[in-house]
């Protein structure tokens, strides 16, 4: 999981990350997967490389602007979810929708309209996620796979 007091050191987070990898180091723990999700999204990498212009910059939808960080960190969280199989039952599910999509990206793309839909709903009722709306969520998302 990603900790951070704010998204300048979760970011930064990502930034040492990538440099270690660039760089040839040893990666271990997150750094492991930060570097294996940048690589499945070379659209990103500019963003990893600049801090300095990146590091605090705001993304704004209206613009047309993805937030690369928040992108790669709900594929993070997907994965994490689906190792440990939190909630119970995501590990069954995902690989029923990534059978039918045939591919491992593509499925945790479908998967992250559930997974931001049910965070946007916590931040806005000021409670944890809910994770049975979240499963339910999946559900309809493999029944449309």
């Amino acid at each position: 999981m990603l900790y951070g007091r704010d998204r300048m050191d979760i970011r930064e987070v990502f930034f040492r990350a990538w440099q270690d990898y660039r760089k040839q180091l040893p990666l271990e723990g997150i750094a492991k997967l930060i570097v294996a999700v940048a690589i499945n999204h070379p659209e990103y990498r500019a963003s990893l490389e600049n801090r300095e212009q990146y590091q605090d910059k705001d993304y704004t939808p209206e613009h047309g602007e993805t937030n690369p960080f928040l992108h790669m960190g709900m594929h993070i969280t997907l994965e994490e979810q689906i190792a440990t199989d939190k909630p119970v039952g995501i590990q069954r599910i995902y690989q029923q929708i990534r059978q039918r999509l045939n591919d491992e990206h593509e499925a945790q793309h479908a998967m992250m309209d559930c997974l931001g839909d049910i965070l946007w709903q916590a931040q806005q009722k000021n409670k944890p996620p809910d994770e049975q709306v979240y499963l339910q969520c999946l559900q309809e998302l493999l029944k449309k796979a």
